[in-house]
């Protein structure tokens, strides 16, 4: 049930005082199901569960007023979609699922007329909670609800206004441990390199292609390894190619910049931060964490490897991490036999995975698939060791095989493809697979350390 709140109804209710609550007690008795809806038993001890979570949207106005405005606590602050568009939505990931009970929506003047509250376990398929057909703004306290999920979804179908869609707060309550830990294995396709200034109608264009291939392996989620969009990663190449291809899964996607994000002339980074907002800086940076099953997957910007800020991030995230296997991807590898070679710019960072025994390291700016046997940072072959695999094979013209580096076990260049990864709670393997759905190699199978 839902009980509307209006800042008019907020400002009558003083001024009329005790009058109104002895009339709200006549109503609870009259109709004892609004006790529930209010909060008078049960639903009110469930916790707030959705503070400070990740969070994604259909889309946002601007860089400042991203998705994760609305899950912050700050009342100043807003998630706004683009304006004059319908549908819209904005989702939060509670990290593990839970029981929700009560969701509250405090609107900013740009509202949604007609909306659902939706759960789902998956992030794929959802079920309904809530339908909104008349709203009018203000505060929508949605109680007594009983839905179980990871994540919940806002989905705007009608505006109430000429603008967009805007909330300052989504509060959601619960318990967590509403069901199943996720856990179990699951898929995920990543590739790097993607988008070159081309589309579907240029028979030689690569990335709708790989795009069509990573649809069809429908995987958990998708992973980019950089170098999105080509040659400068302005926003409106973005918009005219990366969109039209691997855009289409856009709120599965979990990306990282690469190089060519640097080079916008409105700034660095700032049309990947414009098109994916909060997707790619869900924790405020273009670095971030979160957790499939049993593994944690760390996306770190290597553009900015020089920067305290980022290391001293990633040192507290792998000490607080409680899940037994790590993934860890970037732009830039440490080990590449291609054109580019060798970066030390990684090592550093490799140092930090190596001594939190992290497992696998995804990287891209080479135009070529590579995988390497468990190494160390400094290249000796190790069983306790990272796999690395360059994966630089997403859409842009292929990079030859330069200098083979020691512990590449495999490298093929010129073949168009992406990388199927399957994880299990304990290890992982995968495959390379090409635009034509031919396997083209296949990795080992590795335990967790």
């Amino acid at each position: 049930m839902r009980l509307k709140t209006f800042r008019t109804k907020v400002r009558t209710l003083l001024l009329v005082g005790a009058t109104v609550l002895a009339l709200t007690g006549g109503l609870l008795v009259s109709w004892p199901e609004r006790a529930g809806a209010a909060g008078a038993s049960g639903t009110a001890a469930d916790p707030l569960i959705s503070r400070g979570k990740p969070a994604t949207a259909s889309s946002t106005e601007s860089s400042s007023l991203g998705a994760k405005n609305a899950f912050d606590g700050n009342a100043a602050t807003r998630w706004a979609s683009a304006e004059g568009k319908d549908p819209q939505w904005i989702r939060v990931d509670l990290g593990a699922s839970a029981t929700v009970s009560r969701v509250r929506l405090t609107w900013e003047a740009a509202y949604a007329k007609a909306y659902r509250v939706e759960i789902s376990a998956d992030g794929t398929a959802w079920t309904t909670l809530a339908t909104e057909s008349t709203g009018n703004g203000g505060t929508d306290d949605w109680t007594g609800l009983s839905g179980k999920g990871r994540y919940l979804r806002v989905y705007g179908t009608a505006r109430g206004t000429s603008y967009g869609y805007s909330l300052f707060e989504a509060e959601v309550y619960g318990t967590a441990g509403g069901g199943p830990q996720p856990g179990g294995a699951f898929t995920v396709v990543a590739a790097g390199d993607i988008a070159a200034q081309c589309t579907a109608s240029d028979s030689g264009c690569a990335h709708p292609r790989t795009a069509t291939l990573a649809q069809q392996l429908n995987p958990k989620f998708y992973l980019t390894m950089g170098d999105n969009q080509y040659d400068d990663a302005r926003l409106s190449d973005y918009r005219a190619y990366y969109d039209k291809s691997w855009g289409a899964f856009k709120d599965r996607t979990r990306p990282v910049p690469g190089n060519h994000e640097t080079y916008d002339p409105a700034g660095s980074l700032a049309g990947y931060k414009a098109y994916f907002g909060s997707i790619a800086f869900p924790q405020g940076k273009s670095w971030y964490s979160y957790d499939e099953g049993n593994w944690h997957f760390i996306a770190l910007d290597s553009n900015s490897f020089d920067q305290a800020a980022q290391i001293d991030w990633l040192k507290a995230d792998l000490a607080a991490n409680g899940k037994k296997c790590v993934a860890a991807y970037w732009h830039h590898p440490l080990f590449s036999s291609g054109g580019h070679g060798n970066d030390p710019v990684s090592k550093p960072v490799w140092k930090i995975l190596y001594g939190a025994k992290a497992d696998l390291v995804l990287n891209g700016h080479d135009h070529h698939y590579e995988r390497f046997a468990p190494q160390d940072p400094e290249g000796r072959a190790t069983a306790d060791g990272i796999v690395e695999i360059v994966g630089g094979m997403g859409g842009a013209e292929p990079y030859p095989i330069e200098q083979v580096q020691p512990n590449s076990q495999k490298r093929i260049s010129g073949p168009y493809g992406v990388l199927k990864l399957d994880f299990t709670d304990t290890g992982y393997g995968w495959s390379y697979v090409g635009t034509d759905g031919q396997v083209k190699d296949t990795g080992p199978t590795y335990s967790c350390h």
